[in-house]
């Protein structure tokens, strides 16, 4: 077997998050190029965790260190979060959360200069400059490569969950999309964007893997733009659907979300993996996109169709005793209450350009609101 697809088992249910920001003019709040200067100050302060580049010279990646618990992630992201914004305004730039940036425009995006992100570049042509979204990535620890592809398995069915309740993308190059979540269009081009095959277990992914690797289709596991992998170098599954949230405080409750549900999964196996899931996946997440907690998704199980924002109430319920134990029970709650009084960070951007006119000023208020201003 080799590194690859080596799975190094972690602290089962541990979590980390990693969150894709926008750097902004001051002056106009359009999209910056700022992202190697800020990198180079922050690479001075002392932070618990990372912060990295991403594609293009308008972004950064927060990363979390790994956590057991909500509280602690949350205080780390808010450490984290006030440290950027610090460094940030420095250079006169501003950082703000969301899926998509409402006006900029993808031609005039520079591809960060890394080997890897040059590579990107050739290969996908254009698309390379179109993936300046922002989505945050949750890490969730698993004590097995089997236990992965379980999960991996399991929570697909979760995805519309995920979309709706971190929406924050209704705009895109100037216009609003009608969508809750515009980004995942972006990734919907790739080749290697959808969901993981269908396979039993570690052994038959491993497999899968080296024979993709020798057609030469990919090269490592980042290849896979999948929805939800495993992550076998952290011993972890990543649940890659989500728009970046407008704060750090919803970014940790969709994460501790995704620990009771995993917890949920492993102790108490309420179902085995159903290939019907993958066949009702595109519905599902298109739905999500498109309405958010108000559209419909079919469940695979049952074999009917549920409102999405009834299915998320439904399933936090079931996975509260998880999140008691995890201390998580009044983030999960913050979520339910969100869903119920039927608003998304979407319907917020939304509100602002109908209050204030000026998809700038949409920009700039979800910037204060990311700054914790």
């Amino acid at each position: 077997m080799s590194d690859e697809t080596t799975f190094k088992p972690s602290a089962a249910t541990s979590i980390g998050v990693e969150l894709e920001l926008q750097l902004l003019r001051a002056r106009d709040y359009d999209l910056s190029r700022d992202a190697q200067d800020l990198i180079a100050r922050l690479d001075k302060v002392k932070l618990s965790g990372a912060v990295k580049p991403e594609i293009t010279e308008s972004m950064i990646e927060l990363n979390s260190s790994v956590h057991l618990d909500y509280e602690s992630l949350c205080a780390e992201l808010e450490t984290m979060r006030d440290a950027v914004s610090k460094e940030a305004g420095l250079l006169n730039v501003r950082v703000s959360g969301g899926g998509a940036h409402p006006f900029h425009d993808w031609a005039d995006r520079r591809i960060y200069p890394t080997a890897r992100f040059r590579n990107l570049l050739e290969r996908y042509g254009y698309l390379a400059k179109q993936f300046t979204v922002f989505g945050q990535h949750i890490h969730v620890g698993c004590g097995s490569g089997d236990e992965a592809i379980y999960l991996v398995h399991m929570l697909t069915r979760y995805v519309p969950h995920f979309i709706a309740l971190s929406a924050a993308s209704p705009f895109y190059q100037g216009e609003d999309t009608s969508f809750q979540s515009s980004r995942l269009t972006a990734i919907n081009a790739f080749p290697l964007s959808g969901h993981m095959p269908f396979v039993p277990d570690w052994s038959e992914f491993a497999e899968y893997f080296e024979k993709m690797r020798g057609f030469g289709i990919v090269e490592s596991m980042k290849d896979f733009y999948w929805d939800i992998r495993p992550k076998p170098e952290y011993g972890t599954i990543e649940i890659r659907v989500c728009d970046t949230p407008l704060t750090v405080a919803r970014a940790a409750q969709l994460a501790a979300y995704a620990q009771a549900l995993v917890a949920y999964h492993l102790e108490e196996r309420p179902q085995n993996p159903a290939r019907d899931t993958y066949l009702v996946d595109r519905f599902n997440r298109f739905e999500a996109c498109r309405y958010g907690i108000a559209g419909e998704l079919v469940e695979p199980y049952l074999r009917r169709k549920k409102r999405i924002g009834e299915d998320i109430l439904d399933t936090i319920a079931e996975v509260m005793p998880q999140a008691h134990r995890f201390g998580s029970a009044g983030a999960l709650s913050e979520l339910s209450a969100g869903v119920r009084a039927g608003t998304s960070d979407a319907d917020w951007l939304r509100q602002r350009r109908t209050e204030r006119g000026s998809l700038t000023d949409v920009v700039h208020a979800a910037s204060d609101r990311w700054q914790g201003k």
